[in-house]
C-alpha cells in the first residue's frame, strides 16, 4: 500500500462537535444530557440527527432557526466552531503526517462559512475544501471525485479519513480509496461495531495512531 495523500473529513475527526451541540441544548432550552441522549436515540434508531431537534420542538427547520440566531447573536459562534474545538491529536497528527512528506488535506461536509474559520486556525495541511462550496456532498461519488482531482493522485493513493461508514469509508473505498474509520464522535463509536467496518484499511482510536500505521511502525488490527 502505497499511501501519498490523506484527507480528512471535519466534524468529529477533527473538530469535536460537543461545544455546538451543547449549544443548541441551550438554544432550545433543554438540559444538555437531555440533548445528547436525544441525538444518540435518534441515531440508534436509524433516523436522521435532525429528528432529536424536532422531538424537543416540533416545528423546527435548521435554515429558520439558523437565520433568527444569527440576527440575534450576530458575534457569537452559534451552530459553528473555531481552534478551541479541535480536537488535541489533531495539530500533532498533521503536522507528523506532513514531515512524512505526504499531502494533507481537508475535505467534508459543511456550510460554506467553515472554509474560512478552517483557514483561520493555520493548521499544517495543503488544502480546504468543503462541499456547500463544491456544490457536491458525501455521499455523492461526485464528491470523492472531486476530492480525486483536488489531489491529483490516482485513487489507490489517497486515503480519506472519517468517522463514519456511510458518509466516509464505504464510498471512499468505491471510489477506489483507501478509508480510516475513526472511533468518536457520535457516529464513530457504534459504526466502529458494525460488520461494515471491515470494509476499512484501519480503525483508530485517535488520530496519534495514523502516522505510525502509515509509515509501518504501527500494525493496527481492523
Amino acid at each position: 500500500m502505497v499511501i501519498r495523500s490523506v484527507v480528512f473529513d471535519v466534524g468529529e475527526t477533527l473538530v469535536d462537535e460537543t461545544r455546538i451541540f451543547a449549544r443548541w441544548a441551550d438554544r432550545l432550552g433543554v438540559p444538555h444530557l437531555a440533548f445528547f441522549g436525544l441525538l444518540g436515540g435518534v441515531l440508534a434508531e436509524g433516523r436522521q440527527l435532525i429528528d432529536a431537534f424536532r422531538l424537543v420542538k416540533p416545528d423546527f427547520d435548521l435554515d429558520v432557526e439558523s437565520a433568527a440566531w444569527l440576527a440575534e447573536e450576530p458575534d457569537s459562534l452559534r451552530e459553528n466552531f473555531d481552534a478551541d474545538d479541535l480536537y488535541p491529536d489533531v495539530r500533532p497528527a498533521l503536522a507528523s503526517l506532513r514531515a512524512q512528506g505526504l499531502q494533507v488535506l481537508v475535505a467534508g461536509n459543511q456550510p460554506v462559512q467553515a472554509g474560512p474559520a478552517l483557514a483561520a486556525m493555520d493548521l499544517p495541511v495543503d488544502g480546504v475544501y468543503i462541499s456547500d462550496v463544491w456544490g457536491v456532498a458525501k455521499p455523492d461519488p461526485a464528491f470523492f471525485e472531486r476530492v480525486r482531482t483536488a489531489s491529483g493522485f490516482a485513487p489507490h493513493e489517497i486515503l480519506y479519513v472519517g468517522d463514519r461508514l456511510d458518509n466516509d469509508v464505504l464510498p471512499a473505498r468505491a471510489a477506489g480509496m483507501r478509508a480510516a474509520l475513526l472511533r468518536r464522535g457520535l457516529w464513530g463509536y457504534r459504526h466502529a461495531g458494525r460488520p461494515e467496518a471491515a470494509r476499512a484499511d484501519v480503525v483508530l482510536d485517535g488520530l496519534a495512531q495514523l502516522p505510525d500505521w502509515l509509515s509501518g511502525k504501527a500494525d493496527i488490527p481492523i
